[in-house]
């Protein structure tokens, strides 16, 4: 009797221990690709109904506008100054509301910034929210007019290029170049080179796998964390 007793007492033990591992694993895979996660701070607060994936938090609908009101009224509350904040409350296209919104944070005690930006992915028919840990960085803004159709050379040599039309893939990729950061620094050799024609301006595009990639042009370089929604908008593979 007392060893089954101690059988059972063996078993109970063994699944409260896998499901323990289970758990962990899953939440490590959840929060895989996010700099700081806003759960683990009692200074950030999470939108109510946003869940997380590797990336990104996301909630059903069109709710960008909501999440950007709620953000500007509770991170003051808990001691956060607004660095920067652009929306497309702005922008007076309406075609343009999807694009939602982007900002920044300092906060007393806290290492580097805060970065809270949140879009509507049409296609997915779902608001998508990035919080971001970051170090203060300067960024310059190269694209201020988004043209209606860039050309992409996949190499410097290239006289044909692949455009795209697709207004929303356009905006999103001067977005992650005007958010890169601008780097004073040396530049790492990359395997690959595309460039990307704006009409006006010409931006060479340095990556290789998981690297930074490096954004070249007339107006100096940038630097942009390996983000493969960037790569994905422009039909490329890092």
């Amino acid at each position: 009797m007392k060893k089954l007793n101690w059988l059972i007492f063996g078993i109970i033990i063994i699944f409260i221990a896998a499901g323990w591992f289970v758990y962990h694993k899953i939440t490590d895979d959840t929060y895989q690709g996010m700099s700081i996660i806003p759960e683990k701070h009692e200074d950030i607060p999470l939108f109510q109904g946003l869940e997380p994936t590797e990336h990104v938090y996301v909630l059903d609908g069109n709710r960008w506008n909501d999440i950007y009101d709620f953000y500007l009224k509770k991170l003051p509350q808990l001691g956060w100054k607004l660095e920067y904040e652009s929306s497309a409350l702005t922008d007076h296209d309406s075609e343009n509301d999807w694009s939602g919104f982007h900002s920044r944070w300092r906060k007393e005690g806290f290492d580097g910034e805060l970065s809270i930006s949140a879009h509507y992915n049409q296609y997915e028919q779902q608001t998508e929210v990035s919080f971001d840990q970051t170090p203060i960085y300067h960024s310059t803004t190269w694209i201020d007019q988004v043209p209606e159709s860039i050309c992409i050379y996949q190499s410097m040599d290239d006289e044909t290029c692949s455009e795209i039309k697709d207004n929303m893939k356009i905006q999103q990729i001067a977005d992650f170049i005007n958010e890169a950061i601008d780097w004073k620094e040396e530049v790492s050799p990359r395997k690959n080179t595309i460039v990307i024609d704006f009409g006006d301006m010409k931006i060479k595009v340095l990556y290789e796998n998981e690297k930074e990639a490096y954004f070249q042009s007339d107006k100096g370089t940038k630097l942009m964390k390996p983000d493969p929604d960037f790569f994905e908008h422009m039909n490329l593979s890092q």
